[in-house]
């Protein structure tokens, strides 16, 4: 526990920075999944602002790994390996379980509404198990059972917590992750990469660890150097999408591309240097930011289509600038719906629902 301890005091007691970045990275997976999937002809200039666009907010769920990282180490503090566990479950796969199976259910609802009004037949219980197969595997449901094998696996491993042999074992696995995205030895999808995050877990506790240093040397680093960074890699990001489009990816748009890892932490490094946004504040993210996860899926998926219905929109039809203004207000809609739902849950004795 020294090592803790070598970190100030009131680092422990003030996240302020670190909500900020909990945040911001939330409204970039919301954003990401607002945008739905590139429909557009390969190489068109809707394609290309849909590339853009997806890689520009591509950022969030690395960032939620080194921060999870980072709080480790205080929470190893406070609690052994086991009651951490322990806490963690309880306060996290409840909710997960009911939002996860409240999709499911919306699902079966749509699907058989559907074929009474249809009588397609596509009400059958083979649906509904491929509907459930691909919540919990490539849904945003996957990142929970990921982040709990993630989690588990480290603790496991906890006396090798600050060995660089075992970082560079994770990143070795993490880069055989990387690169199987273009050879395919494997479903290459990230949602299915079970071991692929923990790295970014264990960047997270060094992070912790060296974090006087670590903040000296982000305090030191100039804005215009970092936005360099993010821009080049930006702009690799966007060629590997391209390159595994042209090559029929199944997932071009995959988390542990190497370039998007890169970006990821630049960014990351980025939003450290800024460290806090005060109108976010009032967004109350420690509280909701959770809840948002759970919650923002099954409002994009089930509500948001039953807005737009009777205006006969036609996502087709528009042009570059009211396709990104029609995008931006379904990002709008789903996080402020979403917020609003878990501030009133908050404040409900279903509070235990968002994981409080």
């Amino acid at each position: 526990m020294h090592i803790l301890n070598s970190t100030p005091d009131n680092l422990k007691r003030n996240y302020t920075f670190i909500d900020t970045i909990r945040c911001i990275s939330m409204m970039g997976i919301v954003g990401e999944h607002s945008l739905g999937e590139n429909n557009f002809a390969h190489g068109s200039t809707k394609s290309w602002a849909f590339i853009i666009i997806a890689q520009l907010i591509k950022f969030g769920t690395v960032i939620f790994f080194l921060l999870s990282g980072f709080l480790i180490g205080d929470k190893f503090a406070d609690y052994t390996p086991g009651q951490y566990l322990r806490r963690r479950l309880s306060n996290t796969l409840g909710p997960w379980l009911f939002w996860s199976a409240l999709f499911i259910l919306c699902f079966c609802v749509n699907l058989f509404v559907k074929g009474r009004m249809y009588h397609d037949g596509r009400f059958t219980l083979s649906a509904i198990l491929d509907e459930v197969k691909s919540v919990y595997l490539y849904t945003n449901y996957w990142f929970i059972i990921n982040f709990m094998v993630s989690i588990t696996l480290l603790l496991i491993f906890k006396r090798y917590l600050y060995n660089q042999y075992f970082g560079l074992t994770l990143l070795v696995i993490t880069l055989f992750y990387c690169i199987n995205i273009h050879f395919e030895w494997m479903d290459p999808r990230h949602t299915i990469a079970i071991l692929g995050f923990i790295l970014f877990l264990w960047l997270g506790v060094q992070l912790r660890k060296n974090w006087v240093a670590v903040d000296g040397w982000i305090k030191g680093c100039s804005y215009s150097l970092l936005v360099l960074f993010i821009v080049i890699t930006f702009i690799l990001s966007v060629f590997e999408i391209q390159s595994l489009q042209s090559g029929h990816s199944v997932d071009p748009y995959n988390t542990l591309r190497i370039s998007n890892v890169i970006y990821s932490l630049v960014v990351f490094a980025f939003l450290l240097k800024i460290k806090e946004i005060k109108l976010i504040n009032y967004l109350r993210p420690r509280a909701t930011t959770y809840g948002i996860y759970l919650i923002h899926y099954v409002i994009l998926i089930f509500l948001i289509p039953e807005i737009f219905h009777p205006m006969h929109v036609d996502v087709a039809e528009f042009n570059l600038t009211a396709l990104l203004l029609f995008k931006l207000l379904t990002f709008v809609l789903a996080y402020g719906i979403t917020w609003l739902l878990v501030m009133l849950l908050n404040n409900s004795p279903a509070k235990r629902l968002v994981g409080n």
